[in-house]
């Protein structure tokens, strides 16, 4: 009688570090405040129209379209695997079972150093990295995928 396989257990859900909304939303105030100015100095109707169709077209692109861009990209990690999931229309999804992989990387930028976040790489040999994009608190993420990763092949070779 084989015992029953133990089920995922969620240990953290992520997304990209948040950063990456700053210029959206600069682009998002800079607009708001510009519609207003301009609106006041506005003589004709249809030039009120043309502002404010062109302060939607230029919120729509320069803030919206990230916003839903950081929204679709999400990481998983539970006690067995890792997920990636992304996309808006074309939806992607990529795991890779701890006991698959054997080497969990932190690579980062610039910017990524002043705020402890960085690209996690965890790589199984055989396929392509799974890469959890500039996510916070990276080394935390690592420690914790070194632990996880350590116990699933623990488990495998019956330690």
């Amino acid at each position: 009688m084989s015992a029953k396989p133990e089920r995922d257990t969620v240990i953290v859900k992520l997304r990209p570090h948040s950063r990456a909304l700053f210029w959206p939303t600069l682009v998002l105030v800079v607009v708001v405040g510009g519609v207003g100015y301009v609106a006041g100095l506005a003589a004709e109707q249809w030039q009120l129209v043309v502002v404010l169709v062109i302060a939607a077209l230029l919120v729509f692109t320069g803030w919206f379209m990230p916003l839903c861009r950081w929204l679709s990209r999400r990481y998983t990690i539970t006690n067995r695997r890792v997920v990636v999931r992304s996309g808006f229309f074309v939806r992607t999804r990529q795991e890779l079972l701890h006991s698959r992989a054997h080497d969990v990387t932190v690579r980062r930028g610039g910017l990524q150093i002043v705020f402890r976040s960085g690209d996690v790489i965890l790589n199984s040999g055989q396929d392509a990295p799974v890469i959890l994009k500039d996510v916070s608190s990276a080394d935390l993420v690592q420690e914790a995928l070194h632990d996880l990763i350590e116990a699933a092949q623990r488990e495998q070779t019956g330690r």
